[in-house]
């Protein structure tokens, strides 16, 4: 019997392998920047930012304090300031936005480059004097986590972009109107940083948080269909590698009633996340969740078979090799002979570094005519075959190859023992003949993968790790 110590010892153990174990999600959509950078400036447009630059109120905030305080300065340049009717933003635009990781390397730095031209009018000219603003506004998108220990996504630090803001005159005029404009962009310097920040950044940070929840709820509005059932998946945790925004999710699997009938969580189950490169998106599925969806397709089944009305060869091939065996049973056979194939289990996909293999365990019962009550034998078949992934549009298509009988079991028999071996030729082309054609069938028209045009692409490309399958937008 274990002592106090000695079970304290393992107590220890167990609690240091566990606090190493690194838990993996069932899925993970892996974000880019392209798509970052589209989504945000989507938001960014549908928040009426542009309207926003060219409501900026320039002339009451260069007015505030325009001369720093300094009294004398301040007297001239509030004189200089009467003579202008008003100043405002005629145009503005926001020019390609640039996603990268930041300079802390904790987050993601948004720069979002403004253009705009602003007007001012002053009796001392009939012409609007025009000048033309540059900056660059830059934000952080970080991960933080809640007081309760969540994490979610968030967008801080919005302010200009150090040494970004250039202001110049669209055309000469006069010494004295080229001197009150040139006062007046010196105002506008200080300015324009503090309006951006007020103004500006609220909607940048509105825009975000609604492209975040917007991606949020892509995810779990994008179920895949499985037959009568549903894979679906639920946002756990975000994360931040490189310039990649990571999701990671949950999945669950959900009946033609709406019950969860499978739950996947984080777990030990390995998952190799790759990189994204210049991939806008991918989605990393686990193996174990790949199992499952296939299985909801290709439920345990029974198949039967006449086989000398359907596969008349087939019948003969298995008369003879039974007459090797007994000739008394194979004389039995008549024109109703049946065979039964049931899958005893799912079939079960092994994933590996671009190859798949799919294992399944098959009963196969012959009898002499369709009206006998026992059959002549039972035989447990381990058959595997190769597994092809490939991908139509936005759908992922899979299909079996041929099957192969890699080991025969003798269960119960009505004619004798004797080495199931001598049948394997006979049984390999019965299952392909019968089970392939029939899995195939159900997985012919593959699987729709809605999250693809979701996000904006109308084809999907796939390929797998050694323990993962991966949908990428295909290549335009």
């Amino acid at each position: 019997m274990a002592g106090p110590l000695t079970f304290t010892l393992l107590c220890g153990l167990l609690a240091v392998t566990l606090a190493e174990t690194t838990l993996r999600p069932p899925a993970v959509l892996s974000l880019g920047r392209e798509v970052i950078k589209e989504r945000l400036t989507r938001e960014l447009k549908d928040h009426d930012a542009v309207n926003i630059l060219q409501q900026l109120p320039l002339l009451s905030t260069i007015r505030e304090k325009p001369a720093g305080g300094i009294p004398i300065l301040g007297n001239l340049v509030n004189s200089i300031l009467n003579h202008i009717i008003w100043l405002k933003v005629t145009s503005a635009n926001i020019l390609q936005l640039l996603v990268q990781p930041s300079d802390e390397g904790q987050g993601l730095a948004v720069k979002i480059p403004l253009d705009m031209v602003a007007g001012l009018n002053t009796p001392l000219v009939k012409t609007i004097v025009e000048m033309h603003m540059q900056t660059e506004v830059q934000a952080i998108i970080t991960v933080n986590a809640s007081e309760r220990g969540h994490t979610h996504l968030v967008l801080e630090d919005c302010s200009n972009s150090h040494g970004s803001l250039r202001i110049s005159l669209l055309q000469k005029l006069s010494f004295l109107v080229n001197s009150l404009a040139n006062k007046v962009m010196s105002l506008l310097v200080p300015a324009l940083p503090k309006l951006v920040k007020t103004q500006l950044c609220p909607v940048i940070k509105e825009a975000f948080e609604d492209m975040h929840v917007d991606l949020l709820s892509l995810v779990r509005a994008a179920p895949i269909s499985l037959g009568s059932n549903h894979l679906e998946f639920d946002p756990l945790s975000p994360a931040i590698k490189g310039n990649v925004i990571q999701l990671k999710l949950g999945a669950k699997l959900v009946n033609s009633q709406g019950n969860v009938t499978k739950w996947f969580k984080e777990s030990a189950v390995s998952l190799t996340v790759p990189a994204l490169d210049n991939t806008p998106f991918s989605l990393t599925v686990r193996q174990d969740v790949v199992n499952a969806a296939v299985a909801a397709l290709l439920p345990q089944e029974e198949l039967v078979v006449l086989l000398d009305y359907v596969l008349p060869e087939l019948a003969r091939q298995l008369k003879s090799s039974i007459k090797v065996i007994s000739t008394k049973a194979a004389d039995q056979l008549g024109p109703t002979q049946m065979v039964k194939t049931l899958t005893q289990e799912t079939p079960d996909l092994l994933l590996d570094q671009g190859t798949a293999k799919v294992a399944q365990l098959i009963v196969l019962e012959v009898f002499a005519t369709n009206e006998a009550h026992h059959p002549f034998f039972t035989l447990g078949i381990e058959a595997s075959s190769e597994a092809q992934f490939y991908t139509r549009d936005d759908r992922l298509m899979l299909s079996f190859n041929e099957i192969s009988s890699d080991r025969i079991h003798l269960m119960n028999s009505g004619i004798g023992l004797f080495n199931p071996e001598l049948l394997k030729n006979v049984t390999t082309e019965i299952l392909n003949s019968v089970l392939l054609p029939n899995q195939n069938g159900k997985l012919r028209s593959g699987i729709s993968i809605p999250m693809v045009k979701a996000l904006g692409f109308e084809e999907a490309s796939s390929f797998l790790t050694k323990d993962s399958l991966v949908i990428t937008p295909a290549s335009q």
